[in-house]
Formats: structure tokens, C-alpha cells, sequence
């Protein structure tokens, strides 16, 4: 979920661990020393997960009890630069997280272009209820998927456009390629937001006129809408690998070798073993041309 306010006071069954994921784009010189009081605190708290720090930003996804999680959120909140980030929220009944890593990063969302930074020029956003609006008008607009191609295979929204990229690195070209009229209005989006906030700049500056991104990314859209227009489930980075409109974790597996995410038809595959192979690392293991 995208809340406003990121302390979470709802009820939940003790059993339940909370899952949150935030980012926010701003200047951190003193990175270096941040690392080893977040990791103090993650693990004082029991939380597991990853935290992300840059010089330009935080970016984490991190679960644990309500109770560790709202304390997670003060710690935060004890930095005016990271107070108030937004936050999706989730529940399961397991922690989907193996260890609690804190890592120094160049980027927080890696893209490789030192000019293009949000902290400093944000774009525009568009409310996931007004795209909504959008849609069902059957307005005309280019809508972009700006992520990789394993996490398009799970779900995307109906009549996006596929980059057909396996890394947002590759995004840049991609969009070079695209042959739309550059006035045509854009909306991106992705899973929780932040790699658009990257995305909506790059297309600027290719000369789109007119790109915004659905504040909340997928996400927020599903909690905002119940994920109208859209079609299958969503990719996420945890042991859940996809949840669906409600934000309950779907039935999609992840391969043993490969990583890549399984339906229930690749699992029923002559091309899946477990912890051997899956259709889309068959090939290359087994030697089949």
C-alpha cells in the first residue's frame, strides 16, 4: 500500500509479519556512516530484508512484527531527510526475507546516467484513480511498462508497451526505438515507483512532452483501484515472487537455478524439475539446442 502516513496502526494477527517497501531520492553524503546503525537496528529489531544507501538515496524492503516495524519507522524518522517516506504495506504469514542485508550502492535503482538524479527534478506523477479514469475513457495514451522482461511475463496492464529489456539499464536505447509521436501523452510505471522516477526523466529528456508515472507504481494502483485494466498478477522481490490485486501473495514459484519466476503452467512443463531446471534455463543446462 502508499500511505501518507507510514506508521502502521492497523490491527494484525500476532502471527502476521509486516512487509513495507519505501524509497526516497536525496542527498546522503554521510552514506558510509549510516551503514552500521541501520544493520545495528535491523537486527536489534529482528527485521530481515535489504536496505539500499546511496549518495542520493535510501531504498528498502524490509519485514518483520507490526511492533518492530513501527520502531523501524521512528528510527527513521529521527533523520528529517528520510521522515515521511511512503511506504507499500503488506502481510504474510511467514517472513518472505532469508537475512537482513544493509548495502552501499552507487544508485539506489541502478541506470548508469550520473546527469539524470530525481532529489533534484522530479517528474510528473498521475493518480492511479485519474489513470484509471484514463483507461476506461479509452483515452489516447501510451502506456509504458518500464521493467524487465520476468516480471512483464507475471503482469502488466492491458495494451502496455513491452520494452522487451532484461535490465533498466537497457531502458534508455529501448525507448529510442520506440516510433510513437513524442506528443502522445505517457504513463509509465513500475512496481512500486522508483525506477519511474529515473525513467520519466530520461524520456524528457529525449524529448517526450508529456510523461508522467502513476504515484505508487503498480502497487498503489492495486490498493487505489483493485487493479482494473490490468491482467495476471504482480512480480515482487521476495520469497513471495508475486502478489496479486488484493496484495496477497499469488501462486507464481521462482526456479532453483535461474531465478526466473513459474506459473503453474511452466511448472506443469516437461522442461521443469525441481532444483534442476525450468523452460527458461532447460536449454542452456540440459544442452538442448
Amino acid at each position: 500500500m502508499y500511505d501518507e502516513e507510514v506508521a502502521i496502526r492497523g490491527t494484525v494477527r500476532d502471527e502476521m509479519f509486516v512487509n513495507i517497501a519505501g524509497y526516497r531520492f536525496i542527498d546522503l553524503p554521510d552514506r558510509d556512516s549510516l551503514r552500521e546503525p541501520f544493520r545495528e537496528k535491523c537486527i536489534d529489531l529482528g527485521l530481515k530484508g535489504t536496505i539500499l544507501l546511496s549518495h542520493n538515496g535510501i531504498n528498502f524492503f524490509l519485514a518483520g512484527t507490526q511492533e518492530s516495524i513501527n520502531e523501524y519507522v521512528s528510527f527513521l524518522n529521527e533523520d528529517k531527510r528520510l521522515q515521511g517516506i511512503p511506504m507499500h504495506l503488506s502481510h504474510t504469514d511467514y517472513q518472505p526475507f532469508r537475512r537482513m542485508l544493509v548495502r552501499l550502492k552507487r544508485e539506489i535503482i541502478s541506470l548508469g546516467i550520473d546527469s539524470i538524479r530525481p532529489g533534484e527534478n522530479t517528474g510528473n506523477y498521475i493518480e492511479p484513480n485519474d489513470f484509471k479514469q484514463w483507461l476506461d475513457e479509452e483515452r489516447e495514451v501510451l502506456v509504458l511498462d518500464t521493467r524487465n522482461d520476468y516480471e512483464l511475463r507475471v503482469g502488466t496492464f492491458e495494451k502496455a508497451v513491452d520494452l522487451d529489456i532484461k535490465s533498466f539499464r537497457e531502458f534508455p536505447e529501448a525507448v529510442k526505438k520506440l516510433e510513437y509521436d513524442k506528443s502522445i501523452p505517457v504513463v509509465m510505471f513500475c512496481t512500486g515507483g522508483i525506477r519511474c522516477e529515473k525513467a520519466s526523466m530520461v524520456m524528457e529528456d529525449q524529448g517526450w512532452s508529456e510523461v508522467y508515472q502513476i504515484r505508487g507504481g503498480i502497487l498503489g494502483y492495486f490498493k487505489d483501484t483493485g487493479g482494473t485494466h490490468w491482467d495476471g498478477d504482480c512480480f515482487v522481490f521476495d520469497q513471495r515472487v508475486s502478489v496479486d490485486k488484493n496484495l496477497i501473495e499469488a501462486d507464481h514459484e521462482m526456479c532453483f537455478k535461474c531465478r526466473e519466476p513459474l506459473s503453474a503452467e511452466d511448472l506443469e512443463s516437461d522442461k521443469y524439475s525441481i532444483e534442476e531446471h525450468c523452460p527458461y534455463c532447460f536449454d542452456s543446462l540440459v544442452g538442448v539446442a
